[in-house]
């Protein structure tokens, strides 16, 4: 079996619908994959309408989280599985962070504008299409004006890395972790090692997160190099938690393509008898 567990739709910063995403998904010959928007569920019921035949479908969501414990505050995903989206606790902080990112990159257009880059906050809406508002939709503006050739350019410090950028709002860690878990859900620490976007977390913390109920860590994943891979795989031993690989597939806003990295089937196994807010499709 071929199992991506990290994609991403226009629900949030994909490029494919989530109807077009499960197409994509069969298309790349995978069996199974989850759909893991950024802070919402809205693309849930697209998907599970248009799933093909011979695909399961894993609902999901990627939490925007913030670890406070340090010398400063350090940003961090948790993949969150099968959980309950309509548990009260949950889907109000989900919607509580959605508000924060629109007023964020609503800021972010206007530090545009004093500037004199004409982006305007309706295009911005209309990109992100009803879902969660994220710079990827800032930087297709920035390249229908021609000012930069790719995201990955818009995400560069001249850009929206640093010049336009506006602090995001996330939840608190272990908030997030208490959430998923009391919503049913299953929650599995995205890319753990990816040094290349930022600081990361001390082990420490995931020590922490384990104990208060963490179930996996994604190993395998493009942002990852092999020795940062076999060093979560290790920690994951150590703490007898689950390794997944992912694609964390955004359409054409990265280069990674669907079931770039797997998960094994007997971890799938233990997720889903794990999950008992919601159930995978198929």
């Amino acid at each position: 079996m071929r199992i991506d567990l990290h994609a991403h739709s226009t629900a949030s910063d994909g490029t494919s619908t989530p109807a077009e995403l499960v197409a994509e998904a069969a298309g790349a010959g995978l069996d199974v994959v989850a759909l893991t928007d950024h802070d919402t569920t809205g693309g849930w019921p697209a998907a599970i309408a248009a799933r093909p035949a011979g695909l399961t479908l894993v609902p999901g969501a990627e939490l925007s989280c913030r670890w406070h414990g340090g010398p400063w505050p350090i940003a961090l995903h948790m993949l969150a599985y099968l959980f309950d989206p309509s548990e009260p606790a949950l889907a109000t902080e989900l919607a509580r962070v959605r508000l924060a990112r629109e007023t964020r990159a609503e800021r972010m257009v206007e530090l545009m504008h004093a500037d004199g880059i004409d982006v305007t906050w309706a295009e911005v809406l209309q990109d992100a299409a009803g879902g969660t508002v994220g710079r990827p939709h800032l930087a297709q503006a920035l390249i229908r004006r021609g000012l930069v050739g790719t995201v990955s350019e818009a995400f560069e410090p001249q850009w929206l890395g640093r010049r336009y950028r506006v602090p995001k709002e996330d939840m608190e860690v272990f908030t997030a972790l208490r959430l998923v878990l009391g919503a049913g859900g299953v929650p599995v620490f995205a890319h753990p090692r990816a040094s290349v976007r930022g600081p990361i977390v001390p082990d420490v913390l995931i020590v922490e997160m384990a104990a208060a109920g963490l179930f996996g860590l994604e190993a395998d994943h493009t942002d990852h190099s092999p020795a940062e891979q076999a060093d979560v795989r290790a920690l994951a031993a150590r703490l007898g938690l689950v390794v997944t690989g992912s694609s964390d597939y955004h359409g054409t806003n990265k280069t990674v393509r669907l079931g770039a990295r797997t998960t094994a089937p007997e971890v799938l196994e233990r997720i889903t008898a794990a999950g008992r807010g919601s159930s995978v499709v198929g």
